[in-house]
């Protein structure tokens, strides 16, 4: 039995959301991280040319229709400006660049754990007992995610990646709200681990 239809297409938004972080992730050499075995490579390695038009990050931000200009944008140049912006040269590793990785890792692995709890403790409780939940939130994160995957580095970069990080404090302390009133055993462990989340994603 699968969970109910709004729950559902909530995950699916945060999974779209996640696979695009991680491909991000991956591209910028980040993704040597307890998410991402295998690849050794340095995390401050530079590619020194844009992925191609039929890269990854590309072809996932075409197939969920990425609804930003920018996006629209690159998918009707040809060519263009590449998707992602990498920089021949991006200097030497800086405390602001480490800040920013660490940043961009806590959403990923915070919005995994997300995924995880609605997944195997939410859905079992809302075939039980129906709780609101807020589709929007998990859509705009979505979108701000496939947005942040088309900026250079610098402050339009950072404000995305802090506006992700606050749309999915809003989405995990919306479902604490939900539970609240749910005084079950199950439901407190469900938030719980809501909470354990939230503690991973501390105020910018």
């Amino acid at each position: 039995m699968t969970s109910p239809a709004p729950l559902v297409a909530s995950i699916s938004h945060q999974l779209v959301a996640l696979q695009t972080l991680q491909l991000l992730q991956q591209e910028w050499g980040w993704g040597d991280g307890p998410r991402a075995p295998g690849n050794p490579r340095d995390p401050d390695h530079v590619p020194t040319a844009a992925p191609s038009s039929s890269g990854p990050m590309r072809a996932l931000l075409r197939d969920t229709g990425a609804c930003s200009p920018e996006a629209e944008e690159v998918r009707g140049a040809e060519g263009g400006a590449e998707l992602l912006p990498f920089a021949p040269d991006r200097g030497p590793c800086t405390l602001a660049r480490m800040a920013m990785r660490s940043a961009l890792a806590r959403v990923v692995d915070s919005t995994s754990e997300l995924v995880n709890v609605e997944q195997t403790l939410l859905g079992p409780l809302q075939q039980e007992r129906s709780f609101p939940i807020h589709l929007k939130d998990s859509v705009e994160f979505r979108n701000i995610c496939s947005h942040l995957a088309l900026q250079i580095e610098g402050q339009q970069f950072d404000r995305d990646l802090n506006a992700a990080h606050q749309c999915l404090k809003t989405i995990v302390k919306k479902l604490i709200q939900s539970l609240a009133n749910l005084p079950s055993d199950a439901h407190m462990v469900a938030c719980a681990s809501l909470r354990q989340i939230l503690q991973n994603l501390p105020d910018t």
